[in-house]
């Protein structure tokens, strides 16, 4: 079976053909698409169907946003993805949509061993539900509920839900957000665009003029991780750490809101970009800074997905079963 596969993002599109052979998957093409250059999904496919010899016999499609019946409206895009009119217009025989975070969660079974990194280790014997967080373009969440047997994927919107400062630097953070945005959501600072808002705070916070290559970067997030870990600016340096302090409390929050005891994985592209600063103590210490469910969230196992192209694995899987 040939599925045509997306992992569909406010910053790029990563489209790819698997073949899935029983429950083997093989990329056999890939392509990645900037999103911002294209009105909309249906050229970026129509283009990369134009380079296959055939068609393919379904397409499953992460997208980061939420679906609705058969359609998305894209949380970071302009774009409205409706399946029924990808069908019609390009000629797949069926198309099926999910949120970029539930497909992951979907591709979490074809993961290898060296496909993941321990963060906590938990107990040996973790069972249960499982969970998903991704920081990315935005923050995005999923869970998966464990019935005794297996999991079942389901998505969520959790990135969107208020942020809750729990230090004096953090309320005085969360006042900017409002001042800034009219709320303070975990998205506004647990994202690629949060850490380029967190850094600006702090050099306001300290009266520091922003430093010339901030603006001229390309993907300031990225410069400003890559300047912290050369040990070269202090206020990168305290923006990662609290960065990843942050990332730690609300994963710790998205693990106890769905009792994820079988383990809580991060995703997304900022991960594996920043490890180390993932392995410092701060972002275990917020994670399990849960009052009297300290020992709960002790014994949940903590792991960083580093292969990027499991979002395209769970969107087969799902396309494959749905």
């Amino acid at each position: 079976m040939k599925i045509l596969t997306g992992d569909i993002g406010g910053t790029k599109t990563r489209l790819a053909l698997i073949q899935r052979e029983g429950d083997s998957l093989r990329v056999a093409r890939e392509e990645v698409y900037p999103s911002g250059d294209y009105p909309g999904l249906e050229p970026i496919i129509a283009a990369f169907l134009s380079q296959l010899a055939e068609p393919p016999d379904a397409a499953g499609l992460a997208i980061a946003g939420p679906i609705k019946g058969r359609r998305c409206s894209a949380t970071n895009l302009p774009w409205i993805v409706d399946a029924d009119e990808l069908e019609r217009e390009l000629g797949i025989p069926h198309v099926a949509l999910l949120n970029d975070l539930e497909a992951v969660a979907w591709g979490l079974p074809a993961l290898e061993k060296d496909d993941l990194h321990t963060l906590q280790v938990g107990l040996p014997d973790a069972t249960g539900n499982r969970a998903v967080i991704a920081a990315g373009t935005g923050l995005g969440e999923a869970g998966l509920y464990w019935d005794g047997e297996r999991h079942h994927p389901f998505a969520t919107e959790g990135g969107h839900c208020d942020f809750a400062p729990s230090s004096e630097l953090e309320c005085q953070l969360a006042d900017h957000l409002h001042t800034t945005f009219g709320r303070a959501c975990w998205e506004d600072l647990v994202s690629g665009p949060g850490l380029v808002s967190l850094y600006r705070f702090l050099l306001q916070q300290q009266g520091k003029a922003a430093p010339e290559w901030l603006d001229q970067s390309a993907d300031p997030a990225a410069e400003i991780a890559a300047h912290a870990d050369k040990g070269n600016d202090a206020i990168a340096i305290q923006t990662l750490e609290q960065f990843v302090r942050l990332y730690g409390a609300e994963a710790g929050n998205l693990a106890l809101k769905q009792m994820a005891t079988g383990g809580l994985y991060l995703g997304g592209g900022i991960a594996p970009k920043i490890l180390s600063w993932l392995q410092e103590p701060g972002f275990q210490e917020t994670f399990c800074a849960k009052g009297k469910m300290q020992g709960l969230m002790e014994g949940i196992p903590v792991k960083v997905i580093l292969n990027d192209r499991v979002a395209l694995y769970g969107a087969a899987r799902f396309a494959a079963k749905n």
